[in-house]
């Protein structure tokens, strides 16, 4: 462990750095993860941390702030706060220091407000609670000031939200309470840890555009860790790139991300659509062909307690998919993209309309965003590959193992992997044993509902591929339901724009992107991070 340093950081540098990282090493156990990692955030700029899943950048934060999980240690470097060698409190884990760290010093915004808000607390009194925690408010005041603090954070009619629960918030409200807990304190540091990763690009714009402002209003700095590389360069005056725990390049986030000089920094740019983009539009399938899948005038209503009028999901939509082309659904939350999903699946059933499937229901199967929510976790792989195999009937044990060999080789999975759990493998291993499972039945129609959001952008990538020599070769036709418009476009051949619950313009993916007729596609396609600056 490094000693203190006699002269301090007392200094101009010193007091320039809020942040200061050096060498800093981390363990579970006896397995190191972070190798000497450096990281400097000066007052008023904006730092990324950015990699592919597992290269170190969360563990980064959670140790700087004393949040490491189960056995995680910090067993080497120094860390400097606001100017204050804390490195101590965090090998001892001083909770007291730590305390007063987080908040006071340095603010979170966690990745999942849903797993980081008690939900059977009301709103305004968890941020009231961070208040108290602190010795800033109590009682009333503690009240009044959660309230402004909601309304700083962009929640409007901030004094009746501050009486509802987490669960009657939107993914973005919800986010924004995050942000409101997160500065209560007014820190000077605000760590933020993939904070819009699981919203739409245009909520995601509003939450940024607010954490820029607040941040800026305060002075404070921003420590952002992320996967999207485009919004790292259009947001941060710096970016950290980091690999397997550790920095792999560093320095002015245009140059990193415009001119990478590393091969791995290369490999993250190339794989992100937002940044890499596709030369030209895919190429559809030759000949007229039929269309597969089609949705006519289809409607959904929902009861909704306390209220009188039901409420229209899905209004009026109406479209068709070609044989072995891709059409992308996008839109923002709430819009009804995944609700017209669920009806396309038969998982649930109009109030009004039709959908048709060439070959009948059994010719659609769904690949849902979360497998390790989709998937049993009590099962081998066999098992869950085959297992709409057994509920069809289809074929003998025999057959259906050799079908089970055939799916794992077609989704690039090694048979050996046939008797492991979901646990046991990664979350791009998960989506293609999902995937698998999908085509068990030899469908036409897929429908993938947001199957590539939780995924970085290396994995991201790789299951693109998978995807798209899947519809080569299967001929296969793919629903993709998205928020990530910048996905649609690298995927998709078509593209229905969403808005709620009615499709406000659709087309080709060239016309659409290129010259959208609709206000609200042009306000979507605007959100895209990094469009702009391409």
């Amino acid at each position: 462990m490094s000693a203190v340093d006699p002269a301090g950081t007392a200094g101009a540098a010193g007091r320039e750095e809020l942040l200061r990282v050096e060498g800093l090493h981390v363990a579970y156990g006896a397995d190191t993860v972070l190798h000497g990692v450096d990281l400097t955030v000066r007052r008023g700029h904006r730092v990324a941390v950015v990699g592919a899943s597992g290269s170190g950048k969360s563990t980064t934060a959670a140790a700087v702030l004393g949040l490491l999980q189960g056995a995680g240690r910090v067993t080497g470097g120094r860390v400097s706060v606001c100017g204050d060698d804390v490195t101590a409190a965090l090998v001892g884990r001083d909770e007291g220091r730590l305390r007063r760290l987080r908040g006071r010093q340095v603010g979170l915004v966690p990745q999942d407000p849903m797993s980081n808000l008690n939900p059977s607390a009301r709103v305004g009194r968890q941020v009231a609670e961070t208040l108290r925690m602190h010795g800033l408010a109590r009682g009333a005041a503690a009240r009044d000031r959660a309230v402004e603090l909601l309304e700083e954070a962009g929640i409007p009619d901030a004094g009746r939200r501050a009486r509802q629960y987490p669960h009657e918030f939107s993914g973005g409200m919800r986010q924004r309470v995050l942000i409101a807990m997160a500065l209560a304190a007014e820190p000077e540091l605000l760590i933020a840890d993939e904070p819009t990763s699981a919203l739409d690009v245009t909520v995601q714009r509003q939450i940024l555009d607010h954490l820029d402002r607040l941040t800026t209003a305060r002075g404070a700095s921003l420590l952002l860790v992320t996967h999207d590389l485009a919004l790292a360069a259009e947001r941060c005056d710096d970016v950290l790139v980091m690999s397997e725990g550790r920095v792999v390049e560093t320095g002015p986030a245009r140059r990193v991300l415009g001119e990478p000089a590393d091969a791995y920094t290369r490999r993250l740019v190339a794989a992100a659509p937002a940044t890499a983009g596709r030369a030209g539009a895919r190429p559809r399938p030759e000949g007229p062909g039929e269309d597969v899948l089609v949705v006519r005038d289809l409607v959904k209503e929902y009861r909704v307690r306390g209220q009188r009028e039901h409420v229209r999901a899905v209004d009026g939509v109406s479209f068709a998919v070609r044989a072995g082309t891709t059409t992308a659904v996008v839109g923002e939350s709430g819009s009804g993209k995944t609700t017209t999903a669920r009806l396309v699946l038969g998982l649930e059933a109009p109030t009004s309309g039709a959908v048709d499937v060439a070959g009948g229901r059994r010719d659609v199967q769904p690949v849902f965003q979360d497998p390790y929510g989709s998937l049993d976790p009590t099962m081998t792989l066999e098992r869950l590959i085959d297992e709409p195999l057994r509920i069809a009937r289809a074929g003998d044990a025999r057959s259906r193992r050799a079908r089970v060999g055939e799916l794992l080789d077609q989704v690039a999975l090694s048979r050996g992997l046939a008797q492991r759990r979901p646990a046991e493998l990664s979350g791009g291993q998960r989506q293609r044993v999902a995937i698998a499972r999908a085509l068990a039945l030899n469908p036409r129609v897929v429908v993938l509902d947001e199957a590539t959001s939780a995924l970085d952008v290396l994995v991201q990538q790789q299951v693109l591929a998978l995807l798209e020599r899947l519809q080569d070769e299967l001929g296969l036709t793919y629903l993709f339901i998205t928020h990530d418009l910048a996905v649609a476009r690298h995927l998709a051949h078509d593209v229905l724009v969403m808005r709620a619950g009615r499709v406000v313009e659709q087309g080709t993916i060239e016309d659409v992107f290129a010259s959208p007729r609709h206000e609200y596609t042009a306000q979507l396609l605007s959100a895209i991070p990094g469009r702009a600056a391409a």
